[in-house]
Formats: structure tokens, sequence, C-alpha cells
């Protein structure tokens, strides 16, 4: 694809009733096609070992699969279709390196941490309302913020270091919860060099990172946060913009304005995938 191409209109985060979503398969591809997606991924959050009422049940990945090639092949020639996951990381006991996941007949996987161990022992997902998430960082882990972020992100570090995915989902998505619990903790010294050491180790695996536009429209968050474009080029890390639509009508959200933004970065191209491979799509 020449630098001269022109930028075609892609998703590949999106939930739908296999999850928390709230549409049906069929109303995403329907309005993927009459928007003009070139490709578009549908992505439930991977069974977990935990109880939770956002994850898809380990019965229902067969079903989720067949419904996805069933559509695949209804929209031949007019839309590509790919049959995603996205996979909780919560240690190494499980995470999209293990060998159920690596069996599944999927054309793509995302990394994701929306769970950290507590003091109890026992598990919390930090990506939940703002209050939720004080009662979290209060309750189950002494009210230290400090530690519940650094802890968040060695959990994410934990699984790029393990691998067994395509791209890392909303990598720095704790920041918004965390700022809402106290204001300004993102432009604190510890906290950058923090994000700054995090992506540099991205940087040396050379993993894919996802811009997820979900909070862009109603709280002004992209994730990773916007501060932090310029580095992530400068550290040629490779970026996949993705609404995390949970109605058809979201799909789009955030898409345009979050690529101007990588635009202004210096950024000149994302990463699609185009008959099956990953490529570059011009901006």
């Amino acid at each position: 694809m020449g630098a001269s191409a022109a930028h075609l209109l892609t998703n590949y985060h999106s939930h739908t009733p296999y999850c928390d979503g709230r549409c049906d398969i069929g109303e995403f591809a329907a309005t993927a096609e009459w928007l003009g997606f070139a490709s578009y991924g549908v992505t439930p959050h991977s069974p977990l070992p935990l109880p939770s009422g956002c994850n898809m049940k380990r019965e229902r990945v067969a079903d989720f699969i067949a419904e996805m090639e069933r559509l695949k092949r209804v929209y031949e020639g007019r839309l590509e279709l790919y049959t995603g996951m996205e996979i909780d990381y919560i240690g190494d006991e499980w995470g999209p390196s293990d060998a159920y996941f690596a069996s599944l007949p999927l054309d793509y996987r995302i990394g994701a941490v929306h769970f950290l161990r507590c003091d109890d022992g026992g598990y919390a997902e930090i990506d939940c309302s703002a209050e939720s998430f004080k009662r979290i960082a209060d309750n189950r882990f002494g009210g230290d913020i400090r530690r519940l972020v650094e802890k968040y992100f060695s959990a994410m570090l934990s699984m790029i270091e393990r691998g067994g995915f395509d791209f890392a989902a909303h990598p720095d998505k704790i920041s918004m919860n965390a700022s809402a619990y106290s204001p300004g903790i993102t432009g604190e010294k510890w906290y950058e060099d923090l994000v700054h050491a995090y992506y540099e180790r991205i940087a040396a695996k050379g993993t894919m990172l996802e811009v997820n536009t979900k909070a862009f429209k109603g709280k002004g968050f992209l994730f990773p946060n916007i501060k932090w474009f310029a580095e992530l080029k400068r550290l040629g890390i490779e970026l996949t913009v993705n609404s995390d639509a949970h109605v058809p009508v979201l799909m789009q959200s955030g898409l345009a304005e979050a690529k101007e933004l990588l635009k202004a970065a210096g950024y000149g191209h994302v990463m699609m995938l185009r008959g099956g491979a990953w490529c570059e799509n011009p901006l």
C-alpha cells in the first residue's frame, strides 16, 4: 500500500452480548458496511477463572466463532470481518499466552488488564466507575494510589513480556480513574517516569498498541494519553486505532479525532488488517 493511498476506515475492538455489549454481531456488521468500513473486528472479553458479569462464558466461545464464520460468508467481498478476543491477563496463571487461547481459531488477539490482585488476596476490576475505583483503592489497597498504579503497569508489562497477542488494549487506561481519585497524578514525576519506562520497554519488545477512543467524546481521554503520542512516535511504536464500541452507533466515535492528533504527533500511518495480515493504513 503506497503512501498516497486513501485512508481506510477500520475498527478491531468491539463488544456484543457474547460479553457486555448490547447489540448482536449482525447489527455491528451491517452498520460497519453502511458506514464504509474496510474491515471490522469483534472481540468479546475472554472467559475468566473468576466471577465476572462482563466476560464471555467458556461454553459460548464455539458459538461466537461459528457466528463470525457465518457472517464472514454473508459479507464476503463487501466487508472484511475478523474474529478476535480481548484476553484478560490476571497473572502467570491466566492470560493471552496460555495454550487454551492459542488453540482457538481466532484471527487476532488483544491483551488486556482489567483485574488486579488486591491486598486481601482476591481480585478486583479496576476498569470500572470512578466511584467503584475509589472504594477499591481505599478498601482493598489501603488508599495507596501509587502502589495501585504501579501494580497496574507491572501487570501490563508482565503480560507484554509473555506475549500471545497482536496488540495491547488501552495501555494506560488506569490514568482516567487514577486522575479522578488523585487529580494531577499523571503529571507527577514518579508517574511520568513510570510511564516513560513502560513505553520504552514496549518499544524494545516491538509490541503494537491500540489507541482506544471509547472515553474521548464523553470524558476527553484517549488511551494512551494524548501527551504521550509524540514519545510513542519517537520510540517507533506501531498503533491501531479502535473505538471499543459496545453499541454500533459508537463504532467510529473518536476515531477521526484520534487520527488527527496522531498526525500532529508525526504519525503517517496506523495499522490495519488486510487479507488477514497487519499492514500500514496511511493517515
